[in-house]
């Protein structure tokens, strides 16, 4: 099995969101380094999948000598048109010069033109913990940045950032594929799923929510998947909720309808990730959802919390009331 070097990038006010999101996609099957700037995994995933990771570095050669390095590169016999060695800053302390008399010293050992700008391969070079790595390189586009000029905005909609980490958490492997948004707002979860190819609806009871979702999706060329619809009406089987809660449901006239929508949420599937402005475990238990692990998101003074619960296991779906 690989082993995968990644590094990432985040905000220093989203250092609690994005351990939770890394526990979740990774399933906690990772190594970080103490600076946070990069870690190592047996999960291999596309960077550009997630809105935090940089790069990846699949693990073919490692040693803690260069010239050792050097001669593991030349014993693999790699041969390619033209290739790049790209070093990765992993925040471990190498100076620049020594970053590219490194780069030369293994790309001898590659059979092939030396090619920075377009070259038919890209080798990652990096430094972790004390150790020289070497291997097939993937930098994450950032194909998600374009959502965020969308048509339609709204001061307090998720970022498209925030969004993508969202379905990710949903969605962590393969087996979860069909997901369901029934607060989608103007659709930017929607957007992000879409853009993984994940099959997703979204509803919202508000019909001015639900023209600017669909004038989103129209604009990326995606199809119609939203509907005006209350969530506590909603029929249906899915892999996955994620539910970003109106932010009216945290006074105590709201509490009977805040305990009707996360049953809901419930009814739709058996796995979840809801979004509060406010405290509500206590109502999620209630509701029937056991949660797996939390975080906060912050920006300024606007604070979101964060669930991914699973459905209590003796619950069935369709037990409408329960």
């Amino acid at each position: 099995m690989s082993t995968y070097l990644y590094t990432y990038a985040r905000h220093e006010d989203e250092r609690d969101f994005c351990s939770l999101k890394l526990r979740t996609l990774f399933r906690s099957d990772y190594i970080e380094s103490d600076n946070g700037q990069a870690f190592v995994s047996k999960r291999g995933i596309d960077p550009g999948r997630s809105p935090f990771l940089k790069e990846q570095l699949q693990i073919v050669c490692a040693d803690s000598d260069l010239d050792e390095l050097a001669r593991q590169v030349g014993a693999c016999r790699i041969e390619t048109a033209s290739f790049k060695v790209q070093y990765m800053k992993t925040g471990q302390d190498v100076p620049y010069a020594e970053r590219r008399d490194a780069e030369r010293v293994v790309g001898w050992q590659v059979r092939g033109t030396a090619e920075m700008k377009n070259p038919d391969r890209v080798f990652g070079l990096a430094r972790w913990e004390s150790r020289w790595l070497f291997g097939p390189y993937r930098a994450g586009e950032a194909a998600w940045l374009r959502h965020a000029d969308k048509p339609q905005q709204y001061s307090t909609a998720l970022s498209v950032r925030t969004a993508r980490a969202l379905v990710n958490m949903a969605a962590p492997d393969a087996r979860i594929r069909r997901l369901v948004d029934p607060c989608c707002g103007i659709g930017t979860v929607l957007l992000e799923a879409l853009s993984l190819g994940m099959d997703i609806r979204g509803f919202d009871r508000n019909w001015m929510a639900v023209h600017g979702a669909r004038r989103n999706l129209a604009h990326f060329g995606y199809p119609d998947v939203v509907q005006v619809a209350d969530i506590r009406g909603l029929v249906g089987e899915y892999d996955a909720v994620i539910l970003d809660l109106p932010y009216n449901l945290l006074s105590k006239q709201s509490e009977q309808e805040l305990a009707q929508m996360l049953k809901a949420a419930r009814r739709l599937a058996p796995r979840a990730v809801i979004v509060s402005i406010g405290r509500i475990e206590e109502a999620l238990d209630e509701a029937g959802w056991h949660t797996l692990d939390q975080s906060v998101w912050k920006k300024s003074s606007f604070v979101r919390h964060i669930w991914v619960c699973e459905r209590f296991r003796h619950d069935e779906p369709g037990a409408a009331g329960t």
